[in-house]
């Protein structure tokens, strides 16, 4: 009979975990629709625009003042996005944290190659650096 009444579960708590369930599945769909929009957004940079792909080249970027937006992978060393992302205050450059990990980003890019760091240094016809992403 313990069990029993252990097992009926409070209404207005049963409620709340349903609404956090179902506010995460929601969270979770404007996430992964964002992440689509981002990756749209970079097929076009790459086909019409011009960005740089790895974390050196990118930080050369940074230094010449030549950088309009930076991504970084999620799984980028700490380190490395620290690093990146003080450069890019001091150039005054906008940073976005892609939703993917590495190999993802160099996927999104039509490379088949992983990428952390990426610089965009001209849009092209995208309207990337317009839409500030979340």
């Amino acid at each position: 009979s313990f069990h029993h009444q252990s097992s009926e579960p409070n209404t207005e708590q049963s409620l709340r975990r349903k609404s956090q369930q179902i506010s995460i599945m929601v969270s979770n769909k404007k996430a992964k629709k964002n992440a689509e929009s981002m990756n749209s957004r970079l097929k076009l940079v790459m086909k019409s625009g011009k960005a740089i792909l790895g974390y050196k080249a990118s930080v050369k970027s940074l230094r010449k003042n030549k950088s309009k937006l930076i991504l970084i992978a999620s799984n980028c060393p700490p380190l490395r996005k620290s690093e990146v992302e003080y450069l890019a205050m001091l150039a005054k450059c906008q940073v976005h944290h892609y939703t993917g990990d590495n190999s993802a980003l160099g996927t999104a890019c039509g490379q088949f190659f992983n990428c952390s760091v990426l610089s965009i240094t001209d849009a092209g016809d995208s309207d990337i650096l317009e839409t500030k992403v979340e």
